[in-house]
């Protein structure tokens, strides 16, 4: 049975990710409306009544907008941590008592085929988490709005076959940017977002364990180009002796629609 995943959307606009496997189906985050999201899901041939549950990796704006409309509408159970419904709370609407349901940090559990593990992540949310997913002995892992590398997050993503990795600035587009200073303070800080070159060094890592398929995701509109972030991991994965395209495969999500419908395997076989 393989793991299929799509980057719907990834950016500092919104964020949504579909990962399926046999007859399950989640939307990881809805940070966008209820409509855009249904018609990206349409476009890799899965419904909203099709789906099984949203999970939320943390609360801010860009990750849930859309949570409250789809659960409403299709009765959908939505998992987040404890953090991250007290975050949420008046941000998204009611949501069905009988709907909300928790997960902890480091504490797998099942939805259908797939097994999920949220892991904590450094970010300035109320308990926010990536996630990895398994099925059948493929692992798909999302790493995105991490401030920093810490052994922590890149334990629980180590040995995934497939990383969504945040690539989100780049530090000197970010520095000479617009922004107002606190907001460039905020995500220079090692619990904002992960920059180019770190994004680099993760990839790198995550290679050299197993991962046979690097996405880089959440680009700054503003503060990055998909052409840059690409060209500082590959650099990197060069530098550490890993040819980009034949040792990995690497992509960039992308922030206004679908990406691909992807499929691992258990070691890609």
């Amino acid at each position: 049975m393989e793991l299929r995943f799509s980057p719907l959307f990834s950016g500092s606009s919104g964020n949504a990710i579909y990962v399926g496997c046999g007859s399950t189906h989640i939307l990881v985050d809805a940070g966008l409306s209820g409509t855009r999201i249904a018609n990206e899901l349409g476009k890799i041939g899965i419904e909203p009544t099709q789906l099984t549950a949203i999970l939320v990796t943390h609360e801010h704006s860009d990750h849930t907008s859309g949570v409250g409309v789809l659960s409403r509408k299709y009765r959908l159970p939505v998992y987040a941590t404890a953090g991250t419904w007290a975050g949420m709370e008046g941000k998204i609407g009611a949501v069905d008592a009988q709907l909300r349901c928790e997960m902890e940090p480091g504490e797998d559990f099942y939805l259908g085929a797939l097994n999920v593990t949220p892991f904590a992540t450094p970010h300035d949310a109320n308990e926010p988490v990536g996630l990895c997913f398994e099925c059948g002995g493929a692992r798909f892992a999302i790493a995105t709005d991490v401030g920093c590398p810490k052994k922590g997050w890149m334990n629980a993503v180590r040995g995934a076959d497939a990383v969504l990795l945040e690539s989100n600035y780049d530090p000197d587009m970010l520095k000479a940017g617009s922004y107002p200073y606190e907001l460039k303070r905020r995500i220079l800080s090692t619990k904002g977002h992960l920059c180019n070159e770190d994004a680099g060094s993760c990839a790198l890592e995550l290679v050299k364990a197993g991962a046979k398929h690097i996405i880089l995701g959440h680009l700054s509109k503003e503060n990055n180009f998909p052409e840059l972030a690409r060209r500082c991991t590959e650099d990197a994965l060069r530098a550490g002796g890993v040819i980009p395209g034949e040792d990995v495969r690497l992509d960039i999500a992308s922030r206004d629609g679908v990406t691909g419908l992807f499929a691992v395997r258990s070691g890609f076989d």
